[in-house]
C-alpha cells in the first residue's frame, strides 16, 4: 500500500535544523539497552518458550495503555503538521485496535472493566504525554523504540507465544500482525530514510537517542513487573508436577 506523507507546517522549521543520521545514531546509542532489556527475566523466559497466559494478558493490557497513549500524541502531532514529529505518523503502524482485540479474547468483552494499567505502564504513559507536550520530538525515540522492535522481532515472539499458550490462528496474537505493512524489508528503510530526513540539529538527535534509552527503561520496568508473575505461575506449575509425581509414586508403593 502506498504512503501518504503527511502535511507538513514548513513554517514550524527553522535555519538551525538540518538532517542528521539519526536511524544509525538511534541503532548504535541503544544498543545496550537493547541487550538489557533482553536478559530481563521476562523476556528470557519468553524467549525461552516460558509464557504463563495470565502474565501475558497483563502485558497486553499494558500495551494497550501505551499505544494508545502514543497514537493519540502522534496522531495529533500529525494532524498540526508538526515538523518533526508528522513524519513518522505511519498510520499502518498503529497498534491499538489489534490490542484490543486480544484484550476481547484475553479478558472478554467486558475488558474495559478488568485490564487495568499496572504502576510502571502508568509511569510510561504519563511520560508519553508529558513530551507531547514538552518537547513533542522526543516522540520519535518511543516510535522508533516500540514499533520497530515490535516489526523485527514480531513474528518470532508470535510464534512463540502461540506455541507456549497453545493459542489457534491470530487469536490473542493479533499484535504482532502488521496487515497493512507487505513488505516489513522495504518498509523498514523507509522508515529509517525518514528518520534521516528529519529537520533536526545533532542536539535535538542526541535528546531523542537519550529519551530511546528511556523507553527502554520504562519497557524494562514493565517486564521486571511481570517477573513476580511469572514467577509464582511456574512455582504452581512445578507444584502441581512434584505433587503428581508424589502421588504416583504412593501408588506405585501400594500396588508393590
Amino acid at each position: 500500500m502506498p504512503i501518504q506523507p503527511p502535511r507538513v507546517n514548513q513554517s514550524c522549521l527553522t535555519e538551525n535544523t538540518l538532517a542528521v543520521a539519526l536511524a544509525s545514531q538511534l541503532r548504535e546509542g541503544t544498543k545496550a539497552a537493547h541487550t538489557m532489556a533482553e536478559n530481563t527475566g521476562f523476556v528470557s523466559c519468553f524467549l525461552k518458550g516460558v509464557v504463563d497466559k495470565s502474565s501475558y494478558r497483563i502485558l497486553v493490557a499494558d500495551l494497550y495503555f501505551v499505544y494508545s497513549a502514543l497514537e493519540a500524541e502522534i496522531s495529533k502531532l500529525r494532524e498540526q503538521g508538526h515538523p518533526v514529529v508528522a513524519p513518522m505518523g505511519f498510520p499502518e503502524l498503529n497498534r491499538r485496535d489489534a490490542l484490543e482485540q486480544d484484550l476481547i479474547f484475553y479478558f472478554g468483552s467486558n475488558w474495559p472493566d478488568l485490564a487495568k494499567q499496572t504502576p510502571a505502564a502508568q509511569e510510561y504513559v504519563a511520560r508519553i504525554h508529558q513530551i507531547g507536550k514538552e518537547s513533542p520530538e522526543l516522540l520519535v525515540a518511543h516510535h522508533y523504540t516500540r514499533y520497530i522492535g515490535d516489526l523485527s522481532g514480531g513474528q518470532v515472539l508470535k510464534s512463540i507465544a502461540q506455541k507456549a499458550m497453545k493459542l489457534e490462528g491470530n487469536d490473542g496474537v493479533r499484535f504482532y500482525n502488521f496487515d497493512e505493512i507487505d513488505d516489513t524489508k522495504a518498509f523498514k528503510h523507509q522508515y529509517s530514510a525518514t528518520l534521516d530526513a528529519l529537520p533536526i540539529d545533532q542536539a535535538t538527535a542526541d535528546r531523542i537517542v537519550e529519551e530511546a534509552n528511556k523507553a527502554f527503561q520504562y519497557n524494562m520496568a514493565m517486564f521486571k513487573e511481570l517477573e513476580g508473575n511469572l514467577v509464582a505461575a511456574i512455582g504452581k506449575v512445578l507444584f502441581g508436577f512434584l505433587t503428581r509425581r508424589q502421588r504416583a509414586g504412593s501408588t506405585e508403593d501400594a500396588v508393590a
